[in-house]
């Protein structure tokens, strides 16, 4: 029994997708927070004997770049040139980031490093039983954050930088944490510049300020994301909230991972394009919206149509849920799951 028309057109998008992403080439404007990721990995077989707690018992640690800059790190990785623009502090974790940027190509010139500023770090502690296969799971996160306002001048000198090299590049990301760099004015001053300047926008926003991605070209949700949305609106179901997300706020794509259940795309045009999640055992979760950014960015940069889109997404965030330790996406992962899934298809039929 051979593959039917649905898995044949689904096959000879992925291979020829699996062929343009290693043909990638062009520049992304990228504005957002910026912070640095630390990991603590270990063993957790035992409760603390004064409270209810798991006490770990720690094997390994490592750091590596965080929000704006890890998608900025996934740009590199995939052959655009990212250029990125947002603030850190003027303090150690601050100058292992620019260290790790630096090192990877991306162009930090429009990185304010602002004095007695703290540079935001996440610490995650991983960890599972020592005489058990099982995968480790998210224990513990520890922030560390100075969330009072940036310094106006500093802030409008990086959204004016910005603004000028938004004209010259192929696509505008804008990566909101809530940390203070994406503003409702320094969004409105971006977007309006990527519009005249013909440049399509992609945004992550935080839930709590939509209303500064109106116009965007697409939009990333994680599910629970447009689930709590849908409550907030009293909608009937998901797919409702996004189709009215998607007329207030002026998008043309919503993009919403899933994790196990794939990428769903609501268009403008109220299409709804879905790409399963092909993974046995899927696994965590962290990076995967970073990895979509990049996944989207680079589909957007090759003019691919929406549904290769979807798909291209959905392979990056499997390359990410198939490996705890591996929340950076790069080219060849992208291509060689994009790989796997198009086999797979292929000889399920034979």
């Amino acid at each position: 029994m051979g593959m039917s028309d649905v898995e044949h057109e689904t096959h000879d998008r992925l291979v020829n997708l699996q062929s343009q992403i290693k043909k990638m080439s062009g520049d992304v404007v990228l504005v957002g927070d910026i912070m640095l990721d630390r990991y603590i990995h270990g063993y957790a077989n035992n409760l603390n004997s004064r409270a209810p707690v798991p006490v770990l018992k720690e094997t390994e640690r490592y750091e590596d770049v965080g929000a704006a800059a890890h998608v900025a790190r996934g740009l590199e990785n995939i052959g655009l040139d990212a250029i990125l623009f947002g603030v850190i502090g003027d303090d150690q974790a601050g100058g292992n980031i620019l260290d790790a940027l630096e090192e990877e190509e991306v162009d930090c010139d429009g990185i304010a490093i602002i004095e007695d500023r703290i540079t935001t770090v996440k610490t995650r502690m991983i960890a599972g039983r020592e005489y058990l296969i099982s995968s480790q799971q998210l224990l513990l996160r520890l922030d560390i954050e100075d969330d009072s306002p940036i310094d106006a001048e500093a802030h409008s000198a990086i959204i004016d930088q910005a603004v000028k090299r938004i004209a010259s590049a192929d696509v505008l990301v804008i990566s909101d944490y809530g940390q203070g760099v994406v503003t409702d004015e320094g969004a409105a001053r971006l977007i309006n510049a990527a519009k005249v300047a013909g440049v399509p926008v992609i945004c992550d926003p935080k839930l709590t300020g939509l209303h500064r991605t109106a116009g965007a070209d697409w939009v990333i949700f994680q599910t629970r994301g447009l689930d709590l949305m849908a409550k907030r609106m009293a909608c009937n179901d998901s797919s409702e909230a996004a189709k009215i997300l998607i007329k207030e706020n002026n998008w043309s794509n919503l993009v919403v991972l899933q994790g196990e259940n794939g990428v769903t795309v609501y268009t403008s045009d109220e299409e709804v394009i879905s790409a399963p999640c092909t993974l046995a055992e899927p696994r965590g979760a962290i990076g995967i919206i970073d990895a979509a950014a990049v996944a989207v960015a680079a589909g957007v940069n090759l003019d691919l149509e929406v549904t290769d889109i979807a798909h291209l997404a959905n392979a990056a965030c499997e390359c990410i849920m198939s490996d705890i330790q591996n929340f950076t996406l790069t080219s060849d992962d992208l291509a060689n799951r994009l790989g796997e899934v198009a086999w797979s298809l292929q000889i399920s039929q034979r």
